[in-house]
């Protein structure tokens, strides 16, 4: 099986089409869109993305809190999310969960199985339709967490830093990886540098 080359959705125009193709194609868009919301800003993996409950978010009386912290499930790290960029978001799919009358403790509930929550291969499937209908071939689950690392680095004056922290990785060599910069991405910055 060949590996499918996963990359972050760099342009702004793409990614409002899979946005909207997440929320107008599928029974369950509104969730859909939320996850992929909630994994561009908080730049989780897909499986932590997935296990969050609802108390992880939204305090007893719906409103969303202003941090989760959670415990990643690959590295095991802590990590600390900042919701306030996807607050509104949330409050939508919060409306939209009590409108549907889906109850569960899962953040992401499965429609057909509100006791379980979407599974990892379920949005990978979302996510693939999602490529198939708008013809983009680079779509998978981690589609939120490089497009969130990369909107973040080069929306903070590249600052690998800040982006190595968020993702929670150990060197910057494997951000840059994960960010996809290849060569002509690193020609294209360096040709807006004045060397003098």
């Amino acid at each position: 099986m060949v590996q499918q080359i996963v990359l972050p959705i760099k342009d702004s125009n793409i990614l409002k089409m899979v946005q909207d193709t997440l929320i107008d194609s599928f029974r369950a868009g509104r969730r859909n869109y939320t996850i992929f919301q909630v994994g561009k800003a908080t730049l989780l993996r897909v499986s932590d993305v997935m296990k969050l409950k609802k108390t992880d978010i939204f305090n007893h009386d719906g409103t969303v809190k202003q941090t989760a912290f959670i415990h990643d499930k690959k590295t095991g790290k802590a990590n600390t999310l900042y919701l306030k960029p996807i607050h509104q978001d949330l409050v939508i799919y919060y409306a939209w969960l009590m409108d549907k009358n889906i109850s569960s403790e899962w953040l992401f509930p499965s429609i057909t199985h509100p006791d379980i929550h979407i599974t990892e291969k379920q949005f990978y499937k979302i996510m693939a339709r999602v490529g198939a209908l708008l013809g983009i071939n680079y779509l998978g689950t981690h589609t939120m967490r490089k497009t969130g690392a990369y909107r973040v680095y080069t929306q903070s004056n590249y600052n690998i830093g800040l982006v190595m922290h968020l993702l929670n990785h150990s060197s910057e060599a494997m951000t840059l990886a994960y960010l996809g910069l290849d060569q002509a991405s690193r020609e294209t910055m360096l040709d807006q540098i004045d060397f003098g």
